[in-house]
């Protein structure tokens, strides 16, 4: 088991803040899962945007940490840092409860099948301990 902080991250994947998801990877086991975290901050970007008054972490952006703390599980494999993951199927997506500035948002993810490029994994976010989103999805590694 590996831990990346920001920085480490930077050098195997290719999201760049503002974009980057997450702020640690604090636990990751190569070929098998990983997990991390992201404070959100008020003056995120998109907090400024979603919704006025009413500030809040977008589902669609939920998704994408998700799947940015995914793609560690294949990039810290022998070979794979700073290639590409592309997303190709998203399933039983759930949102339980609204992230909000301020929240630690704890993102896990575990690969659950995967041959050749082809990777599918199970995936959530918690506050806290409360579960407040939970996703199936795959991903093809470029080469």
């Amino acid at each position: 088991m590996i831990k990346l902080s920001k920085k480490d991250i930077l050098k195997i994947q290719k999201n760049r803040p503002p974009y980057l998801m997450m702020d640690c990877a604090d636990k990751v086991e190569p070929g098998k899962y990983a997990k991390g975290y992201k404070i959100l901050k008020p003056d995120e970007w998109f907090c400024k945007v979603h919704w006025e008054g009413d500030p809040n972490m977008p589902g669609m952006l939920q998704l994408e940490a998700i799947t940015q703390i995914s793609s560690l599980a294949v990039l810290t494999l022998p070979n794979n840092s700073n290639k590409t993951m592309y997303l190709a199927t998203m399933n039983n997506i759930r949102f339980y409860k609204k992230v909000i500035p301020n929240d630690k948002i704890l993102i896990s993810s575990e690969i659950i099948y995967s041959k050749g490029n082809f990777f599918k994994f199970s995936g959530n976010i918690k506050v806290k301990k409360t579960l407040v989103c939970n996703v199936d999805f795959a991903m093809l590694l470029n080469d």
